[in-house]
């Protein structure tokens, strides 16, 4: 029987990718002040895997984070899941939008805000179009992308911090 042929990206993709899963899985279990309102420190990985390997791989990470991430912890196709998967995939499109970005482009401060105002947009306009079609939860919304930014800003600068430490 012929083994299947793996490379060294498709290690690396595994091994980013559980790191993300475990990261993600730990995140769940903190206290939030609001529902829906997380660091995204899973992001954290997704990101310095763009910046150091490229957009392709930071792919494979998001989405296999989300996938297996629900499977561990029992939410695939939940109203959970459809979060956590609409933000992740505006999140990593949000990405491969901003590296076309005119200029000397975004660093890693400002393409983690993008991401993370992306993935919270998502998230809302999940959450309004099939679970919470009410006007009120619209009063939400500044708070939810207030912490968009100030998680986006706070994970940026961790991943400015990791890639100068990759760096040495």
């Amino acid at each position: 029987m012929n083994a299947v042929q793996t490379s060294r990206e498709d290690h690396l993709i595994a091994w980013f990718a559980a790191l993300a899963i475990t990261v993600h899985i730990v995140e769940g279990l903190l206290p939030s002040p609001l529902p829906g309102i997380k660091p995204g420190l899973a992001n954290i990985i997704t990101l310095t895997v763009m910046l150091t390997y490229g957009w392709r791989m930071a792919v494979w990470v998001a989405m296999l984070r989300v996938l297996v991430g629900s499977l561990i912890i029992g939410t695939f196709l939940s109203p959970t899941f459809m979060l956590s998967f609409s933000g992740a995939l505006a999140g990593i499109l949000a990405l491969g939008i901003g590296r076309f970005l005119p200029g000397r482009g975004l660093g890693p401060v400002g393409y983690s805000v993008l991401a993370s105002m992306a993935h919270m947009s998502a998230q809302f306009w999940v959450a309004y179009t099939l679970f919470i079609p009410h006007e009120a939860l619209f009063r939400l919304l500044p708070a939810f992308m207030t912490a968009a930014v100030i998680f986006g800003l706070v994970n940026g600068i961790i991943v400015h911090q990791v890639l100068l430490q990759l760096r040495k």
